[in-house]
């Protein structure tokens, strides 16, 4: 397998800091640890240390993935230049992977095939309960910890039967920390990725993050409260002009001021005045 890792400048980093807002209840699965009678059917993740329920940093990205190479999907059919391998079957699912360095999927997402390597611009960190978030749920009336249940009715189509299972939920209201840093390879692509990237972030919040989205679980909205970009030389300890900070006004409004702040990314990164 050959790698584009090696040869991959790094002109230097994005970092988006915020928060995630639960505006309905979020169920992301967890094993079970044991099979009890009249044990949970679907319990949460949970950080195994604290307890405290999580995002994990790979159920956001896939999520984002999935629908942004949807959304290529759809734009590739309306040109006529959608090819019928353009989903692959990885393990038990269907993706977008392929050895072009330059696919607007792959270089933002990461791609691995058996010829080629190519890693992922994006980082997204696990997304951990805010201090806040944690006194609240620890004064919840919940026969569960940190978390609701949830009782919800599956009905047998033939005879009306139900069958009655439970449901862990985090619930409304909960806040998580949220990270994503982006790496700045290619000045050309810069503005192209900024826009993908902000866009999928969009499709989440209008789209559901985990199970049972179809049934109001997993509504979300990303609260940005920070963006910060570094030039390489700022991790030398050269600061003065190579760091910059996205006003304030402009990153609490970051989905009507997407194209001022990519703007000001833009002629930082290429030097511009």
């Amino acid at each position: 397998m050959s790698s584009t890792q090696d040869t991959r400048p790094l002109y230097g980093k994005i970092l988006l800091n915020g928060l995630i807002i639960l505006e309905t209840g979020l169920h992301i699965g967890g094993a079970r640890e044991a099979l009890e009678i009249g044990g949970l059917d679907a319990p949460v993740v949970r950080d195994p240390v604290t307890r405290y329920p999580y995002i994990p940093g790979s159920s956001l990205k896939g999520k984002m993935r999935s629908l942004f190479e949807r959304s290529v999907m759809a734009d590739l059919e309306k040109k006529g230049q959608l090819s019928s391998d353009f989903l692959q079957r990885i393990g038990q699912v269907r993706i977008h992977v392929c050895d072009r360095p330059n696919c607007v999927i792959c270089r933002l997402y990461g791609s691995s095939t058996r010829e080629t390597n190519i890693p992922s611009r994006l980082v997204i960190r696990d997304a951990h309960i805010t201090e806040n978030s944690k006194r609240i749920l620890e004064e919840i009336e919940s026969p569960l910890l940190y978390t609701e249940l949830k009782w919800e009715n599956a009905i047998d189509r033939i005879t009306s039967a139900a069958m009655p299972r439970q449901i862990e939920r985090v619930p409304a209201g909960t806040e998580f920390v949220y990270e994503a840093v982006y790496n700045v390879e290619n000045l050309d692509q810069l503005e192209e990725d900024l826009r993908n990237f902000l866009k999928s972030m969009i499709l989440l919040e209008e789209d559901y993050l985990g199970g049972h989205g179809s049934r109001g679980y997993g509504k979300i909205r990303f609260k940005l409260e920070k963006i910060v970009a570094k030039k390489v030389e700022a991790y030398a300890g050269e600061i003065d002009g190579n760091v910059l900070e996205i006003e304030k006004e402009l990153v609490e409004n970051w989905r009507e001021k997407a194209d001022e702040i990519i703007k000001k990314l833009v002629e930082f990164f290429k030097g511009a005045k």
